[in-house]
C-alpha cells in the first residue's frame, strides 16, 4: 500500500519503499496487515469474525457480552446514529460513568463514520455544556445524573435506560462507513490556560499509531489478558480500550464504577492477567491498600502510569509490593499516551549504575515520534541543558478544534510545544523538571488555576485571587487559593460548586492583604508557593 508523504515518518524512519526499521519486521507486517487508512472499528469487527463468542465485556465479575453481542449492539447503536441523520464527522458525545456500554457506544459512534467527544464524567452540567456547544455534539449518551445536569435542547439518551434498550434493537449496519488516518476519531478536550476546555483533535491514525506503539514500547497484549477500567473512560483508559479489542482481551468495569482498592485487589484475583492505567496517586492508594491487606498483586501483570508526577520513594514502594508489573509513559492530549515510555524492565532492575535516575525519568520516545529539547524560540540545546519538550511524529495532533490562535502557538513548523521544562540524557531518557504552565494534578485531573480563580472572583467581597497547587500525599496535589478580600469560606466554596467540578473546589483559602507582584503587576506564584512551606 502506497503511504502518503505526510505519514512517511514511522519509528524515526523516512519512507524509502521498504520497511522502517526501527519498527521492526513483525511490527512492520502488523502494520501492513491492518491498513494505516481505515476506520478504527474494523478492529472489533475483525476480533468478532475471528472469535464471536470470545468472552468481551464485564461488569464486575459478571460477563454481559460476548465479542459477537459486543460488535452486534455496537452496529445496533451505528444504525440508529445515522437515521437520526448523523453524518461522516459529526460528532456524538459521551457523558458516561465507567460502564460496559461506553464501549459499545463509542464503537457504534465510529461504526457510523462521526467522532466521539468524550465528556469527564466528573464534571460540572455547567462545564459539560460548554464543551458540547463547542463540540457541535447535538446526541449525548449519558448516565442518567450526568444527563440531568445538562442544559435543555440536547438529544440526551440515558445509559442504561428504555430508549437506549430501543436503540439497541436497531437493525445493524452491515458497513463499516470508510473513514481514513487523517480524520477525526476522537474530540478530547483539555483545559487551557485561559481556563476554558480546548478540543484537541485525534484521529484514526494517531489511535492506530499509538496502539502500535503500545506493542512495540510499553507492552505486549495477549486475548489471555483482562483490561480493568478502573480510571475514566473518557481519558488514557478509553483509549487503552484498542488495543485490547485488537486482540480479543475481555474488559471490565468495576461495579463502583471507579477506583476502590478493594474491589481491585478482588477482581484481579479474580480475573488474572490484569491490565489496567493508573495515575500516579492511584498506584500509591493501592499500594498502601495491598500492603494494609496483605495482597502481593496475584493476577495483576500490568500496570501503566502516567497523567501526573511520580515521585521515586512511592515507585519503588510499589514495586516491592507488586513485583516487576509497572511500565510509565508520557503524553498529552495533544499527543495522547504517545511521546515515552519507561519499560518494566528499566523500573525494576535496581543493578543499573543510573537505577534511580532512570526512575526518575519518564523514558524515552516511543517508536513513532522524536523528541527533542529546545530553547525558547524551539531551537535545539545542548544533551542535559534544560529547555522545552518538543514532539513530532505520527501521534502528534493536527490542531486543536476552531482554534486556530491556539494551534499556531502549540504547534510550530510540525513541532509540539509541551509547555513541559525537561532535559535529556545521552542515552535518550528524558527527565521533567517543571511545568512551564501551572496546571495542578489532583488525583490524575488537571486543574487550571485560572479556571478557579475566574469563579472566586465572581464574588463582590474577593478583590484578588490566585491559585496553586500544594503537594498531597494521596492526591499528589491539592488546590489552595490565595485570597484578598473578607468573603465568608462557605460562599465560596458554594459559589465553586456552582459552575466548576467538585474535585477543582480549593481545599484551603489563605487571605492575604496582597498578593505578592512584579514591576509588570503579575502575580508571583513562586512566592505564593513558598508561603505553603
Amino acid at each position: 500500500m502506497p503511504v502518503p508523504q505526510s505519514c512517511c515518518l514511522i519509528g524515526h524512519a523516512r519512507w524509502h519503499g521498504k520497511q522502517p526499521v526501527a519498527l521492526g519486521k513483525l511490527a512492520w507486517q502488523t502494520v501492513r496487515k491492518l491498513g494505516v487508512l481505515m476506520n478504527l472499528a474494523h478492529w472489533l469487527a475483525r476480533t468478532a469474525q475471528v472469535d464471536p463468542f470470545r468472552p468481551a465485556l464485564f461488569r464486575g465479575q459478571t460477563m454481559v457480552s460476548d465479542y459477537r453481542r459486543f460488535d452486534t449492539q455496537a452496529r445496533a447503536v451505528a444504525s440508529w446514529l445515522l437515521s437520526q441523520g448523523v453524518g461522516p464527522g459529526d460528532r456524538v458525545a459521551i457523558f458516561m460513568k465507567n460502564i460496559p456500554d461506553y464501549l459499545v457506544v463509542l464503537f457504534g459512534i465510529w461504526y457510523a463514520g462521526a467522532a466521539a467527544v468524550p465528556v469527564n464524567a466528573k464534571l460540572h452540567g455547567r462545564e459539560a455544556d460548554y464543551i458540547l456547544d463547542d463540540a457541535g455534539a447535538r446526541i449525548v449518551f449519558s448516565s442518567s445524573s450526568q444527563g440531568a445536569s445538562l442544559s435543555a435542547g440536547r438529544t440526551v439518551i440515558s445509559v442504561p435506560g428504555d430508549a437506549y434498550r430501543a436503540i439497541l434493537h436497531s437493525d445493524p449496519v452491515t458497513q463499516i462507513t470508510p473513514r481514513d488516518a487523517t480524520q477525526l476519531a476522537w474530540l478530547f478536550y483539555t483545559s487551557g490556560t485561559t481556563g476554558k476546555p480546548k478540543g484537541v483533535i485525534i484521529t484514526h491514525g494517531m489511535l492506530q499509531t499509538m496502539a502500535l506503539c503500545y506493542r512495540a514500547d510499553v507492552d505486549q497484549v495477549l486475548s489471555t489478558d483482562t483490561a480493568l477500567y478502573a480510571a475514566p473512560l473518557s481519558h488514557g483508559a478509553g483509549l487503552y480500550t484498542l488495543m485490547h479489542v485488537q486482540a480479543g482481551a475481555r474488559h471490565v468495569c468495576p461495579t463502583s464504577g471507579g477506583f476502590d482498592v478493594a474491589e481491585i485487589m478482588e477482581l484481579a484475583s479474580h480475573f488474572t492477567g490484569v491490565h489496567m492505567f493508573a495515575a500516579p496517586t492511584m498506584v500509591k492508594r493501592l499500594t498502601d491498600g495491598a500492603k494494609a491487606a496483605g495482597w502481593d498483586g496475584n493476577g495483576l501483570r500490568t500496570v501503566v502510569y502516567g497523567g501526573g508526577p511520580m515521585y521515586n520513594t512511592d515507585i519503588i514502594q510499589a514495586v516491592d509490593q507488586f513485583g516487576a508489573v509497572f511500565v510509565q509513559i508520557y503524553g498529552q492530549g495533544e499527543c495522547p499516551m504517545g511521546i515515552s515510555a519507561l519499560p518494566r524492565a528499566v523500573i525494576s532492575d535496581r543493578d543499573h549504575l543510573d537505577w534511580r535516575r532512570r526512575l526518575a525519568s519518564v523514558g524515552r520516545a516511543q517508536s513513532a515520534v522524536e523528541v527533542r529539547i529546545g530553547d525558547a524560540d524551539g531551537r535545539p540545546v545542548p544533551t542535559g541543558v534544560p529547555g522545552e519538550l518538543m514532539v513530532r511524529g505520527q501521534t502528534v495532533m493536527p490542531g486543536y478544534w476552531n482554534n486556530s490562535d491556539a494551534t499556531a502557538k502549540t504547534l510550530r513548523d510540525g513541532w509540539l510545544m509541551t509547555g513541559d521544562v525537561g532535559v535529556i540524557d545521552q542515552q535518550g531518557f528524558v527527565t521533567l523538571q517543571d511545568r512551564s504552565k501551572d496546571m495542578i494534578i489532583s488525583g490524575g485531573s488537571n486543574v487550571y488555576p485560572r479556571e478557579v480563580e475566574e469563579v472566586l472572583l465572581q464574588h463582590v467581597d474577593v478583590a484578588e485571587a490566585s491559585v496553586v497547587g500544594r503537594a498531597h500525599p494521596e492526591w499528589g496535589e491539592e488546590i489552595v487559593a490565595f485570597i484578598v478580600g473578607t468573603a465568608p469560606e462557605a460562599e465560596m466554596d458554594a459559589l465553586c460548586l456552582a459552575q466548576i467540578a467538585r474535585f477543582k473546589r480549593p481545599k484551603e483559602y489563605i487571605r492575604l492583604p496582597e498578593l505578592p507582584k512584579n514591576n509588570y503587576g503579575k502575580v508571583l506564584k513562586t512566592e505564593l508557593r513558598k508561603l505553603l512551606g
